[in-house]
């Protein structure tokens, strides 16, 4: 696409909720109250694995100031299935999952909800409530689940894609992929290298919990506010669950303390919509820390076999791969994204890749930031960084030699656009991190990542006012400054001051149709149908100026925020913006902007990632020293925000790779389910991030963009683990790199190397 010159896309301006945000007027999900309202609360199990025998609700519901108690009996089962976000779910498991009916499938799984006059009372009508189980084994892990004697979780699930599979099974689905011939491409192959690798069941870490209010009316309709990355789908999914008209059903987008994916599916939406309809008053729910441990969708845990071939020179020939993703209690895992993902940053003329979505009793996973890309990342990059050692070549030229470029097949199907994976490789390769000694106990990595990026239905709509200003509202939640974004581009489609353009988030009454808040979908899609909806403004402007003028309106230009008059028009004068909304009364009324859309997959994006990790040999504590993320974003609407995602993807990445894991006992029950014990990293265990933002020009967009959120997560896993390799000698195959794992590792190198 063609060099465009912005004004004020690019610009680094104070965002337009800073201020409410830092002063405590913004409003999350807890910060809700209404007249008359109810508090509810959740009974959960505490058994990863049991059958319900009974429910006795006799004495919660005789404590005065209990106005409603529900279980699974109360809410009708469906079958429904409901698009969302990058994929279809099936609402039967959603509904499940938020109230059990026959079993429970996971230690926190709720049996029963109640609804009080007070917090407290609530609580010890909860503790009031008892429940009969049978208790079953708990299936924990991959090995276990796939083992020919595991407990089974569901009776009724066949393995989907396996021909006749007649018999139950934990595995819930198999993919596959292939290309070329495999067995002649490691035929073929000087060096084949192989590992098997592990990581844990991490959370996204989100500092706000779930919380909503619901309120259900006289006249059949209700209204949820709550903390959600789509305010649509939590529309259809409690009207789909509650068996209600999804017309009667308002949903009103709070602020959100982050979500990274874990906020789309609902857990107490409609449990709240229950109760409220049941007690005719307003309810509010809101978890605890532990709630939201040990019963909201982590990310799954995995186990990952990778086998590649290369030649002398360092040219990949052939790969073969097997994902196996944990899916919690209910099938779901991202292991088909995982296998999109897995090979997508490299030319291999030969592979073959199979996935496997696993039911465990842990949570139903949800997703988590380029959902299954990080894992199947740390199994690839570890790969090509053990052949790069095999072959005494720099692992940064490794990549280059292979790196995909524009045209080259991605690993799931179509063919490449403009992308700048190579041109970040050879930036990395000059970048002075690259090129800088290594302190005592210091190792480097590099590492590669990639994610597809989503389209998806989105809406906009720009309002001028007659002060010549203007406001827009889409449908999405701002979790990473979409706000900002969107109000520049109005500003530059209107050539008005980005500071004179107000950027909301409607309701699902108040703004058109918008897929959720995920997916890297939103400066893309959304973006586009900002665009689309100013540009509409403009056309009207254009045509209130040939009005003006009583010209034709394809004689009138626009340019630079002005409308121009034909040549040789008498007595016209160029008309701005504001000239021309304060005529807008006199011109035909006012001026409203609408677009919407269904874009297609976005522009996919890449990253490339150096880490120095220091460890202490005596302890095994390590330290990120130097951290350099490079990531092609198309075109940065606004840098401070892009430098922001990047950062804060790396963060967590580095999380993932060093401390983060759910921690289960032989019971199934979780044991850190906090963040004292869920080691998250804080300010003081980061470096400063540096960023490098480098941009190929998507032409799926107008103004190039591609996503940028999800991709920076990826690449962190493989960084690390390839650092820890470079300063330890040793091949971690299992995350997180605690300091027990490494100091173990260590101790038992030491044992080996004196032949102890």
């Amino acid at each position: 696409m063609s060099e465009r010159t912005f004004k004020y896309v690019g610009t680094r301006p104070i965002r337009h909720d800073g201020v409410d945000k830092v002063t405590g007027r913004a409003n999350y999900g807890a910060d809700l109250s209404l007249p008359d309202m109810l508090h509810g609360v959740l009974v959960r199990s505490p058994y990863a694995h049991a059958r319900i025998v009974a429910i006795d609700t006799t004495a919660a519901e005789a404590l005065p100031g209990v106005k409603a108690v529900i279980t699974g009996k109360d809410i009708p089962e469906t079958r429904a299935k409901l698009p969302l976000g990058e994929g279809a779910i099936d609402l039967h498991d959603v509904s499940d999952n938020m109230i059990a009916r026959r079993k429970v499938l996971y230690e926190g799984h709720t049996v029963a909800a109640v609804a009080a006059t007070t917090l407290d009372i609530a609580r010890q009508a909860a503790s009031l409530i008892n429940v009969t189980y049978e208790r079953l084994e708990p299936v924990l892990s991959i090995d276990r689940a796939i083992a020919p004697d595991a407990s089974i979780l569901h009776e009724d699930m066949r393995t989907k894609g396996v021909p006749n599979a007649s018999k139950p099974s934990n595995i819930a689905m198999r993919m596959e992929g292939k290309r070329g011939d495999v067995d002649r491409g490691f035929a073929e192959a000087d060096v084949v290298i192989e590992r098997e690798v592990r990581t844990p069941t991490v959370h996204q870490g989100y500092i706000e919990p779930h919380a909503c209010v619901a309120r259900f009316g006289e006249d059949g309709r209700a209204i949820v506010w709550c903390t959600t990355q789509g305010p649509f789908a939590v529309r259809d999914q409690c009207a789909a669950i509650l068996g209600m008209d999804a017309a009667h059903v308002k949903v009103i987008p709070s602020e959100i303390g982050g979500g990274f994916g874990g906020k789309i599916v609902v857990y107490l939406e409609p449990l709240a919509l229950a109760l409220a309809r049941n007690a005719q008053r307003p309810v509010k729910m809101v978890m605890n820390r532990d709630e939201v441990f040990r019963a909201t969708g982590p990310t799954s845990a995995t186990k990952i076999r990778v086998k590649l071939g290369a030649k002398r020179d360092g040219t990949f020939v052939a790969a073969s791969a097997s994902l196996y993703y944990e899916a919690g209690a209910y099938r779901g895992s991202p292991a088909g994204a995982g296998m999109m993902c897995a090979l997508a940053p490299y030319r291999i003329p030969n592979f073959f890749l199979e996935a496997f979505d696993v039911v465990v009793n842990k949570p139903k996973v949800a997703a988590y930031r380029a959902p299954g890309s990080p894992m199947v990342s740390f199994a690839v990059e570890s790969v090509v960084d053990e052949i790069a050692r095999e072959l005494k070549l720099d692992p940064i030229d490794v990549r280059i030699r292979n790196a995909a470029v524009e045209g080259d097949l991605a690993p799931y199907g179509p063919a490449y656009g403009p992308i700048g994976l190579k041109t970040m490789l050879e930036q990395a390769r000059e970048h002075p991190h690259w090129k800088a000694p290594l302190g005592p106990n210091q190792g480097r990595g590099v590492a590669c990542g990639f994610w597809f990026n989503a389209g998806m239905n989105s809406s906009a709509t720009v309002t001028l006012n007659m002060d010549g200003s203007a406001a827009v509202v889409t449908g999405n939640p701002d979790i990473g400054g979409t706000r900002a974004a969107q109000a520049l581009m109005v500003a530059e489609e209107l050539s008005i001051p980005v500071e004179r353009v107000r950027p909301g988030v409607g309701d699902t009454d108040s703004s058109g149709m918008t897929d959720l808040t995920g997916g890297s979908r939103v400066c893309y899609a959304t973006g586009m149908a900002v665009i689309g909806a100013a540009q509409d403004v403009r056309e009207q402007l254009r045509a209130r100026a040939a009005k003006t003028w009583n010209v034709n309106v394809d004689a009138v230009r626009w340019d630079g925020g002005f409308a121009i008059p034909p040549e040789h028009t008498a007595n016209a004068q160029p008309l701005g913006v504001a000239e021309l909304a304060a005529k807008m009364a006199h011109t035909g009324g006012p001026i409203v902007g609408r677009a919407s859309l269904y874009a297609p997959m976005a522009g996919p994006g890449f990253g490339v990632h150096i880490c120095d990790l220091e460890v202490d040999p005596e302890t095994g504590q390590s330290r990120v020293v130097r951290y350099t993320a490079f990531q092609d974003v198309g075109k940065a609407v606004h840098p401070s925000y892009v430098e922001g995602q990047m950062q804060g993807g790396v963060a967590q990445g580095i999380g993932w790779a060093l401390n983060e894991e759910y921690i289960y006992n032989a019971d199934g029950v979780m044991e850190n389910p906090g963040f004292l014990d869920y080691r998250m990293p804080v300010a003081s265990d980061l470096p400063m991030i540096e960023t490098v933002i480098v941009e190929v020009a998507n032409p799926l967009h107008p103004y190039g963009v591609r996503g940028v959120g999800e991709v920076p997560i990826v690449p962190p896993l493989g960084a690390v683990a390839n650092a820890m390799r470079d300063v330890t000698g040793i091949r971690f195959t299992e995350l997180p790199l605690s300091p027990p794992r490494v100091l173990a590792a260590i101790t038992e190198r030491n044992r080996e190397t004196v032949g102890v």
